[in-house]
C-alpha cells in the first residue's frame, strides 16, 4: 500500500496528483515523510490588553452587540466588538453575511486569529469561533503546517496525510527493544503518526525525537562504513610535486594566505603519500578554497591523472568550469577541462564522454551528472566534490567507486563554506580528515551587519535603489516561495510584484527558487550574474550559488525564521568585489530572545564563532519557527538543535559496530533488511 501511488487516496485525481508531485510527493510512502514544516498551537487565551500586533492568538470575552454588515464594493464586511476586563477588540469577518444570525449580544466566546493594525487600532480578522467547551477540547493541540504550493492549500494536505495513515501498512520495528528502552525512544509507527498529527508539544517531542534518532544512526552507519572502506588503503595513484603548480601560485594576482598555504601541504602531503587522500576542506564562503581545489587537478593533471570537480548547482559548475578554463588560458597551462550537466544537449554530452574516456580530458567539472553509468573515466585519480552536505554519503561513494582502477580507489577531497563546529564535523564527517582555512583574504571588506524591524523596510528599498544607481546589485531573501494560508511569511512571488512597484521602474526585479526548473533557474542566475538584473528575489536556494563580486547589499525578510549558520551561509553572496558591502536582516518577530540572536550576526563575520554560538543559544524544541539549516540529508534533524542527540548517536553506533562490525547478531537482522 506504501508504495501505491497518491492516486490511490480518495479525492486525488491526476491534476492533484501533479500538484504533490511539485512539492516531491508521488507516492503514499512520500506524504507519510513530507512531515509538517510548523505547527499551530492552540494556546490558553490571551487578555484583549496584552494582545500583540501581527500574532496569531485566542481572546475570550463577551460580544458586546450584535454584529453589523458593511458592504465595501462586492465585499460584505461583518464586524463585531468583544470584551474583556482589560479592553475592547473589533472582530471582522468577509462574506459571511449568516454569522449576524447566529451571533448574538452578550454571549461569552473565544475567538481565534490573526491580530493586525488597521487605522490606528488592533483588529482580529477572519478569526475561527468556539464555544468556551469546544476551545477547551482543542486546547493544547499542534495543527501540522506542510509545505504548500499554488492549488494546494495545508487542508488537502492534512486530510490525505490522515487519509494515509489510516490505510497505510504498518512497517515492521527494526531497532532494537534494547535501544529504544534505553534512549526513551517511541515505536516508529507510533513516531510517523504523531509526527503529524500530536496531541501535545510533548507528544511531538516524543515523535520527533525517534524519526531524528533514525536519521542520524542511518547516516553515521554509512558514514563509518565509507570509513573503513578507504582507511588506510593503498593508493596507486602517487602524484609527485609538480612545478608547474608553484609556477602558477607564483603567477597569481594575490598571495596565498597563511591558512590557504598550510592546508595545499597537507592536500599535496597526501597526494604523495601513496595512501587514499579522504579530506574535508572547512572555510568560510570566500575564504578560497576553490583555488586550492584548482592547485590539487592541476597537479593530478601534470600527474597523468584525471580529476573530477563536482558542484552542486548547473550554475556553480558552469562557474567553476569557466573559472578553470579562464585561468588556464591566462597561464598558457596546456591542460583541458570539459563540463557535464544534466542540461546539456545529447549531442554535447556524447562529446564530452568520448574526451573523458579517451583522456583528452585532463579535468572534469559537472553536476551529479559526473556519476551516471554512461560516464567512463581514465585513470580517474581526484575526486572533489563542492558544497559537501549538499550530495548524500551515496553520491559521495559513487563517484569515488567511478575511478576505482586495480582495487583502487582515487583520492578524495570535499569542501564545505557551512561553518560546522568541530566537535561535530568530526562526527559528520567521521570518514574524513579535516582542513581548516580560517582566515579571510587581505582585501576582503568586511561586510556591515544590521538588523532591522518590519518599520525600516522603505529605507532598506531606498538603500538598494541607490546601491543599483551606483552600478551595483542586490539580493532579497525571502523564506517562502508562493503565500500560504498558514504560514506569516514573506513569500518570493508577492514580494518580486511589490518591490517592482516600489524601485524605480529602470530597475530589474526577478525571482528565483528552488521550484523552478534547473534551465529557468541558470538563465536567472546567468543574467543575474551578467548584470542584466539588478535585484534577484530568492529562496535560500542561492545559498550554494554563483560569485558575483557586483552584488553588495543582501536584505533577509523573516531574518527569525532561519539558523544562524544558515544566514551566514547568505550573507557571503556579498563581499566578494572591492565595494563596501551591507547585509539587512528584517526581524518580523516581537518574540524574546529572537534579537539576542541576530545580534551575533551583527557582531560577527566568523562562521565558525556564529556556528558555536548558534549550538549554545538553541535548547530543545526550537525547531518550531526556525528554519531547519537544511544541511546533510536529514528531513527533520538539525545539526544544531539536536547537537546532543547526534553526539549521543554516533557513541551508539561506534558502539554497535565495535561490539558486530557486519551486523550479524539477531539484534540488529531488522536493520539490514
Amino acid at each position: 500500500m506504501n508504495q501505491e501511488p497518491v492516486t490511490s487516496l480518495k479525492g486525488i485525481g491526476e491534476k492533484t496528483a501533479g500538484l504533490f508531485a511539485r512539492l516531491g510527493v508521488c507516492t503514499v510512502e512520500d506524504l507519510l515523510h513530507d512531515y509538517p514544516r510548523a505547527y499551530d498551537a492552540y494556546e490558553e487565551p490571551v487578555p484583549v490588553g496584552k494582545l500583540q500586533e501581527n500574532t496569531t492568538a485566542a481572546v475570550a470575552g463577551q460580544l458586546l452587540k450584535t454584529p453589523s454588515v458593511r458592504r465595501f464594493k462586492n465585499i460584505q464586511v461583518i464586524v463585531a466588538t468583544v470584551k474583556d476586563m482589560t479592553g475592547s477588540l473589533q472582530l471582522t469577518w468577509y462574506n459571511m453575511p449568516y454569522l449576524r444570525n447566529t451571533l448574538q449580544m452578550g454571549q461569552f466566546l473565544v475567538f481565534r486569529g490573526r491580530a493586525v493594525k488597521k487605522g490606528g487600532r488592533l483588529t482580529m480578522e477572519q478569526p475561527e469561533i468556539f464555544t468556551p467547551e469546544a476551545y477547551e477540547a482543542v486546547r493544547d493541540s499542534m495543527q501540522p503546517i506542510y509545505g504548500q504550493t499554488k492549488g494546494l492549500g495545508n487542508k488537502a494536505i492534512v486530510r490525505a496525510v490522515a487519509q494515509a495513515l489510516e490505510q497505510r501498512q504498518l512497517e515492521r520495528e527494526y531497532l532494537p527493544p534494547s535501544l529504544r528502552e534505553k534512549y526513551e525512544l517511541a515505536e516508529y509507527n507510533y513516531a510517523i503518526e504523531h509526527i503529524h498529527f500530536p496531541s501535545s508539544r510533548q507528544e511531538l517531542l516524543f515523535a520527533r525525537k525517534r524519526l531524528v534518532f533514525d536519521e542520524f544512526f542511518f547516516f553515521l552507519l554509512a558514514v563509518r562504513r565509507l570509513k573503513e572502506k578507504r582507511q588506510d588503503c593503498r593508493s596507486s595513484f602517487v602524484m609527485s610535486h609538480a612545478s608547474q603548480v608553484d609556477q602558477l601560485i607564483e603567477a597569481l594576482p594575490y598571495s596565498l594566505t597563511e591558512a590557504q598555504n598550510k592546508v595545499l601541504k597537507e592536500v599535496s602531503r597526501d597526494l604523495e603519500s601513496g595512501l587514499v587522500m579522504n579530506r574535508l576542506i572547512q572555510g568560510d564562503v570566500g575564504s578560497g578554497k576553490t583555488i586550492i581545489a584548482v592547485l590539487a587537478l592541476l597537479q593530478t593533471a601534470c600527474n597523468g591523472f584525471q580529476g573530477a570537480l563536482m558542484a552542486p548547482t548547473e550554475v556553480l559548475a558552469r562557474q567553476h568550469f569557466e573559472s578553470i578554463t579562464g585561468l588556464f588560458k591566462t597561464y598558457n597551462i596546456e591542460k583541458t577541462a570539459v563540463l557535464v550537466t544534466g542540461s546539456m544537449t545529447a549531442k554535447e554530452k556524447r562529446t564530452a564522454y568520448e574526451k573523458i574516456a579517451s583522456h583528452e580530458a585532463d579535468i572534469i567539472v559537472g553536476t551529479h551528472a559526473l556519476i551516471q553509468e554512461k560516464v567512463h573515466y581514465h585513470r580517474l585519480g581526484l575526486v572533489i566534490t563542492d558544497e559537501q552536505h549538499r550530495f548524500g554519503v551515496g553520491q559521495r561513494e559513487a563517484l569515488g567507486s567511478k575511478g576505482q582502477e586495480n582495487g583502487s580507489l582515487p583520492h578524495v577531497l570535499v569542501m564545505s563554506a557551512t561553518p560546522i563546529p568541530r566537535t561535530l564535523a568530526i562526527i559528520l564527517y567521521g570518514d574524513l580528515d579535516i582542513s581548516v582555512i580560517d582566515q579571510m583574504p587581505a582585501n576582503r571588506l568586511p561586510i556591515k551587519n544590521c538588523v532591522v524591524n518590519t518599520g525600516y523596510r522603505e529605507r532598506a528599498y531606498q538603500f538598494i535603489a541607490r546601491e543599483v544607481a551606483a552600478g551595483r546589485q542586490a539580493y532579497v531573501i525571502c523564506p517562502m516561495v508562493e503565500a500560504s494560508e498558514m504560514i506569516e511569511a514573506e513569500n518570493v512571488l508577492d514580494y518580486t510584484k511589490l518591490l517592482r512597484q516600489k524601485l524605480p521602474e529602470t530597475i530589474t526585479v526577478e525571482y528565483l527558487h528552488g521550484k523552478m526548473k534547473g534551465k529557468e533557474k541558470n538563465q536567472i542566475m546567468e543574467r543575474f550574474a551578467a548584470g542584466e538584473i539588478q535585484v534577484l528575489v530568492s529562496t535560500t536556494v542561492v545559498e550554494v550559488g554563483v560569485n558575483v563580486p557586483n552584488a553588495t547589499v543582501m536584505m533577509i525578510e523573516n531574518a527569525e525564521r532561519f539558523g544562524l549558520a544558515q544566514l551566514h551561509q547568505l550573507r557571503g553572496r556579498v563581499g566578494r568585489g572591492s565595494h563596501q558591502s551591507y547585509c539587512i536582516m528584517v526581524n518580523c518577530s516581537d518574540q524574546e530572545g529572537t534579537q539576542e540572536r541576530l545580534d551575533i550576526l551583527n557582531r560577527s563575520n566568523d562562521g565558525f564563532y556564529i556556528a558555536s554560538e548558534d549550538l549554545k543559544l538553541r535548547g530543545p524544541g526550537d525547531f518550531f519557527g526556525i528554519r531547519q539549516s537544511g544541511d546533510m540529508e536529514f528531513k527533520l534533524a538539525d545539526i544544531y538543535t539536536d547537537a546532543g542527540l547526534l553526539k549521543t548517536v554516533s557513541e551508539e553506533v561506534n558502539r554497535i559496530l565495535d561490539e558486530d562490525p557486519t551486523l550479524e547478531g539477531e539484534e540488529y537482522a531488522a536493520l539490514k533488511e
